[in-house]
């Protein structure tokens, strides 16, 4: 039997006492182990295993920490964290308490910057590389970003502002075609015909080489090549963006990317690497399903199929309803009823569940690729030219767009539907992920309406509303399944109308969105300790029901907020404005929330337990809160 060479690997230097023979072999159990191990966990597949070749060669050629690695999105990055010491603890991964999905300074040395978002590594490696030379350092500075990243606005400013700068530095493009779905637009287009047409690197680098004693002739030679290099490769991208070009290479012969790296590394100018590789490379289910294995829930290595149920031979639980799959069903129906809908993602149409309305309406769908400022500004634009658009972009995402949101809808009297799927906390993918900025961050748009639907029903209802509204109106919602409690009929309801769904002497819980789940259940917990609460969906965070809950407070004196989003700005801070407009001041307010910080990652049950929002902690909360106003004489 072949001894294993993982095991003996904890760091980039034990990378490097191997021969770089051997590194086909390790990179084949690296393979293995991920396979195995992300089996298990769930989290991010597919890329991982298209950079397998690509991290070993990576590692073996530079000096990391030293030299710098920096990796756009980084969910790619399984492998860099096997290589760096964390091969034992990736059986944690995305846990709470455990690794990180993503690169992460609090983890390693090696992790650079903390990133989940795409686009960002061409701006942070030519930071880093002019820190370098402004402190007089000599480290090597490499930046790794995929082919759909490349149609972030950030990565082509990135890339404009590099190529005028002059560092020395090192882009590597890694081109598997994909993000997460199949990649859109120009630029992938463009790589596409490159790929067919590798001719110029070569020709270039057999007239030059012969040429190297006489600068004179090799200087015209290189000026009758820039002259014709229009004729024999498309365009010139990146040549004319200032950077030296180089590829397409394959990426995952390990040996020739390692001699690759070592030639183009010894430059003293900003060069880019045009590296090929496959998305899932090693692994059957994930080459031939892509999208499926870009990120997984455990699943079953021998078949592919994901896991389910408590224990094998068990019937698989049955799968309710899901927000995203309401907003899908929502959205669809519009559309059929009404012919000017269209629809927006930015590079997620299987993530916001818009695959059937794709299908069913591809001339009224667009997926403009990693650019969620334009989403923005194009919807502002279909809306002035009479159509009435839907833009679906996580609640994360959505946070590139604040100008846009702002000065191309909001002040351009634009009817725009936003939504925002993984509103609230998303769990595995943590503090990058976790949507819960956003009542804050568009509520101070002017006009601007925040609605959280807590069903199908009402997600449908809010959508009809949205459709006839001049101004921004967004929804929020979470990435999980609807309670089934939730699956009754909702009538209708205006704009900021709220619902009293429990009726209570003592207290009141505003309750907003998915948030209504716990608060129901606190209720019926402090019925069991003799406390009536009320319990009401406000539905909305912006506007509020200015009759409901001004009668509300003629009646209560205590108010109890919850929320899955961040203290400041929030849902409760709406309430608490709200109160001071209408001169309330004899009520108590107590508002429960997310603190405001980074929350790390875990499932939603254990950190909505840990920062005082399940049912549970919701009830003792409220019951601490009941004594102290019982001793400041402020209940009635």
């Amino acid at each position: 039997m072949t001894e294993s060479l993982l095991d003996h690997i904890q760091s980039p230097a034990d990378l490097k006492k191997l021969q770089p023979e051997q590194l086909p072999q390790l990179a084949s159990e690296i393979r293995d182990f991920l396979i195995a191990t992300v089996s298990k966990t769930g989290g991010h597949l597919g890329a991982g295993l298209g950079t397998v070749e690509l991290t070993l060669a990576l590692h073996y050629a530079l000096n990391s920490p030293q030299d710098k690695i920096i990796w756009d999105v980084s969910h790619q990055t399984y492998p860099h964290k096997i290589l760096t010491g964390r091969k034992n603890q990736l059986h944690t991964l995305r846990q709470f308490g455990g690794l990180s999905g993503f690169t992460d300074p609090a983890e390693s040395v090696h992790d650079h910057f903390l990133v989940a978002h795409a686009g960002t590594a061409i701006s942070q490696g030519l930071g880093l590389a002019v820190s370098r030379d402004f402190f007089g350092r000599d480290e090597k500075v490499v930046v790794v970003i995929g082919d759909g990243a490349l149609t972030s606005g950030l990565a082509l400013e990135g890339l404009n502002n590099a190529g005028h700068l002059k560092k020395k530095m090192l882009i590597i493009l890694n081109d598997n075609k994909m993000s997460i779905s199949k990649n859109v637009g120009a630029i992938s287009h463009y790589l596409n015909k490159i790929i067919t047409n590798p001719i110029y690197n070569r020709l270039r680098s057999e007239v030059e080489k012969p040429l190297a004693h006489w600068p004179r002739v090799r200087k015209l030679a290189r000026y009758a090549l820039e002259s014709i290099k229009h004729l024999v490769v498309p365009g010139i991208l990146f040549e004319e963006l200032g950077f030296r070009y180089f590829g397409p290479v394959d990426g995952h012969n390990v040996v020739s990317l390692i001699s690759t790296l070592n030639n183009v590394l010894k430059l003293d100018e900003p060069c880019l690497l045009h590296v090929l590789t496959e998305k899932g490379k090693g692994y059957e289910f994930a080459e031939k399903d892509v999208e499926r294995f870009h990120g997984v829930n455990p699943f079953d290595v021998k078949t592919g199929a994901k896991l389910g149920g408590k224990s094998e031979g068990q019937a698989l639980k049955p799968k309710g309803l899901s927000y995203t799959e309401a907003f899908a069903r929502a959205v669809t129906r519009l559309a059929r009823e009404n012919e000017n809908v269209a629809v927006i993602t930015a590079a997620m149409p299987s993530g916001t569940g818009l695959l059937k309305f794709q299908e069913e309406f591809p001339h009224r769908f667009f997926d403009v690729g990693i650019a969620e400022q334009h989403a923005v500004t194009f919807a502002g634009a279909l809306a002035k030219g009479g159509q009435r658009p839907v833009c679906a972009i996580y609640s994360t995402f959505l946070q590139r767009s604040q100008d846009q949101i702002l000065h191309d809808v909001a002040l351009q009297n634009l009817g725009v539907t936003f939504c925002l799927d993984r509103g609230g906390l998303v769990g595995a993918d943590g503090p990058t992920h976790h949507g819960v900025f956003d009542i804050s961050y568009l509520g101070h748009v002017p006009g601007a309406v925040i609605g959280s639907p807590r069903n199908e029903a009402e997600m449908y209802q809010m959508m009809k509303l949205s459709l006839s509204y001049r101004g921004v109106f967004a929804l929020r919602y979470p990435r999980a399944e609807i309670p089934a409690a939730f699956d009754t009929p909702a009538a209708d309801f205006k704009i900021g109308e709220a619902e009293p769904l429990l009726a209570g002497e003592d207290l009141v819980i505003l309750a907003l969105g998915p948030m209504v789940e716990q608060a129901l259940g606190a209720a019926e917990k402090l019925s069991r300790e003799g406390v009536r609460a009320a319990v009401v969906s406000a539905r909305f965070a912006q506007p509020l029901d200015r009759k409901l809950f001004l009668e509300l407070a003629r009646k209560f004196r205590l108010f109890v907020t919850v929320e899955d989003h961040v203290l400041t700005g929030g849902f409760g801070a709406k309430f608490l404005e709200f109160l001071e407009r209408e001169s309330v001041t004899d009520v108590r307010v107590k508002r429960m929330a997310l603190p405001d910080a980074f929350v790390e990652h875990g499932t939603r049950e254990i950190l909505l337990d840990k920062y005082g929002l399940s049912s549970d902690k919701i009830a003792s909360r409220i019951l601490d809160e009941i004594r102290i106003s019982d001793r400041e004489g402020i209940l009635r």
